[in-house]
This record gives structure tokens, C-alpha cells and sequence, in this order.
């Protein structure tokens, strides 16, 4: 699903923000977008974690298998 997709990039953006926070203390979305307290900003860390709630489902559905 292409929900499914969109959630799973901006998650992994997510963690590689939260990664760059981490070890370097480098906060990658606030240096584009013009500090943490910026609306765009403001804006990327809700849909980013709008997306972590959506893939939270990813862990209770059933897997599709694919036959051949």
C-alpha cells in the first residue's frame, strides 16, 4: 500500500534526524528549515511522527503472501 510506503520513508527520515541529534548534536529538519521553533519545521516533526503512529499498524496486520 502506498500509505504503508510513505510512512515506513518519513519514519526512516525520522530516525536518521533523531540519529543526527544523537551523535552529533546536529538536528538536520531545523538547519533546512530555519530552526527548531519554525513553522516548516514545526510542520515536518508532526507529519514524521504522524508517520511512526501510522507504522505502528504495520506491526498487527497480517502479512500477504505471495504465491507464484
Amino acid at each position: 500500500m502506498i500509505m504503508d510506503r510513505i510512512a515506513l520513508i518519513l519514519s526512516i527520515i525520522g530516525a536518521l534526524n533523531w540519529g543526527s541529534i544523537g551523535l552529533f548534536k546536529f538536528d538536520i529538519v531545523a538547519w533546512i528549515f530555519g530552526g527548531q521553533d519554525a513553522i516548516l519545521s514545526r510542520i515536518i516533526y508532526t507529519v514524521v511522527a504522524l508517520a511512526g503512529i501510522w507504522c505502528i499498524s504495520l506491526l498487527f496486520r497480517e502479512r500477504e503472501r505471495i504465491t507464484d
